[in-house]
């Protein structure tokens, strides 16, 4: 397979998951056969209580589109070399904001992308367990990749209230994946409509 030089791949895993999941080793797998290097960082950085959406972007900017500082989380755009992006769950939300950020980000393709993640999550918690998730500032959720219960920060939900999906403007070639009956993050959610 001839591929350009300059172009790289990353794998964003999805919430509560890790780099070690069967589908990022699935993925690592088939392009590992292709010749490629898949890329799929870690993004619970060994701080699953501290996650955020905007921790996730500057940890992906900084380890593999470095760049100067920027002015807010919408206006970062950068040139460099061709990048494509897949991201499951909330690592293909995360690759939209990537997409939306860097102009070397040429094409996206997104897994059951967690659009609408907090309108569709908050609620399956119910409004007790928010309560108190807000005043007691952690709330103990699954992680599928440790295998076990960890604390997540109320900042996760403060911080999503800085990337209104409205400001997702850049139009980049993007292919979704989503099942029919996703109970988590339904197929509605998604940004992008089949008719379009």
């Amino acid at each position: 397979m001839n591929l350009p030089n300059d172009s790289s791949y990353i794998y964003l895993h999805g919430f509560a998951s890790s780099p070690d999941s069967a589908k990022a080793k699935y993925f690592r797998d088939r392009f590992s056969y292709l010749g490629i290097d898949l890329k799929t960082p870690a993004l619970n950085q060994n701080d699953f209580s501290g996650l955020t959406l905007t921790r996730q972007l500057n940890q992906i900017e900084t380890e593999f589109l470095p760049t100067e500082s920027f002015q807010s989380p919408t206006e970062n755009v950068k040139n460099l070399g061709e990048v494509t992006i897949i991201g499951s769950s909330f690592g293909g939300l995360t690759a939209a904001w990537l997409a939306q950020r860097q102009l070397s980000v040429k094409q996206i393709v997104l897994l059951a992308p967690a659009f609408e993640f907090i309108s569709h999550w908050l609620p399956l918690l119910g409004q007790q367990q928010l309560e108190k998730w807000q005043s007691e500032k952690y709330l103990p959720v699954y992680h599928y990749g440790e295998q076990h219960y960890q604390q997540l920060n109320y900042q996760f939900v403060a911080d999503m209230a800085q990337y209104p999906e409205e400001k997702l403007m850049r139009s980049v070639p993007t292919l979704i994946l989503h099942g029919k009956h996703d109970t988590i993050i339904p197929i509605q959610c998604d940004s992008f409509s089949p008719n379009e």
